[in-house]
């Protein structure tokens, strides 16, 4: 396991037995893991590192305590607004920093072309139900709950609600903006949060199995397929299928696909290059 460096002590950074999975896991259980302007420079920083380290095939978000994440830390914001040096504007250029920063890490997970499962072992709310959404998949613990609370401060919980309309029906992602409440993990795989949930003792061995599971296939077709799904879910129908069948035929042509198709006739598992 290596750990993360002086400038970064929210996360604990391991790759996994060689198989290709890297762990970052919040560790800052004081603040509910909050998403602190170090906690985002923090992830952010450990996800761009990833992008082109070809020892990383998947990632897996996870976090220590009994909260995932409890979103923007209301304390530091609370400062911030009070802050002589931004006594003129109440901390305006402040909270629009810090929110460009969450959006910029938020979109750099679905555009990250490796990919990325939340391990929710805990409660997720506001940005946090926002960076569980933002992930490829999600698996979580029978226990952990989520919520987009801020309505219950005054605070709509606007940049969440768009990965959460991305993910949910828009009645329900409406019910949980509007209300508040606690939505339960059953109740989250039911909605389209998460692709289901465990038991808690099994959470970290069920989703590291999903996780090398995806590590052993061709990074190089996955390269193909993450970005091009989220390409074209906003196209027209006959946009989509233009969009993919030119990604099919550029794949068709990679060594992997070759490869690929000759182990499936041939009966005989395939030797990946990632190329």
């Amino acid at each position: 396991m290596a750990h993360g460096d002086m400038q970064q002590p929210e996360l604990i950074e391991e790759v996994c037995d060689g198989d290709g999975v890297l762990r970052l896991t919040l560790n800052d259980p004081a603040t509910r893991n909050s998403l602190t302007e170090a906690m985002l420079a923090a992830l952010a920083s450990k996800l761009a590192a990833a992008r082109d380290n070809p020892a990383v095939r998947v990632i897996v978000l996870a976090a220590n305590g009994p909260v995932f994440c409890a979103g923007h830390n209301l304390k530091e914001i609370t400062a911030a607004r009070n802050a002589p040096d931004n006594a003129v504007d109440r901390g305006r250029a402040y909270f629009s920093r810090v929110l460009k920063s969450c959006s910029a890490l938020m979109q750099s997970i679905p555009t990250h072309p490796k990919p990325v499962i939340a391990e929710v072992a805990g409660t997720a709310t506001a940005a946090g139900c926002q960076l569980v959404a933002s992930c490829d998949l999600a698996i979580a613990g029978d226990t952990a709950k989520f919520a987009t609370p801020g309505v219950n401060i005054g605070l709509f919980c606007s940049t969440p609600m768009v990965a959460m309309s991305r993910n949910v029906s828009a009645k329900h992602a409406m019910e949980m903006l509007l209300t508040g409440d606690m939505c339960s993990a059953p109740k989250a795989v039911e909605l389209g949060l998460l692709n289901r949930c465990v038991a808690l003792p099994d959470l970290t061995g069920e989703v590291m199995e999903l996780a090398r599971r995806i590590a052993a296939k061709s990074m190089a077709t996955l390269a193909y397929g993450k970005p091009a799904f989220y390409r074209q879910v906003d196209m027209t129908l006959p946009e989509a299928y233009d969009f993919a069948a030119e990604i099919m035929v550029n794949n068709m042509m990679a060594n992997d696909a070759e490869e690929g198709i000759n182990a499936f006739i041939e009966k005989r598992p395939a030797i990946w290059k990632d190329s």
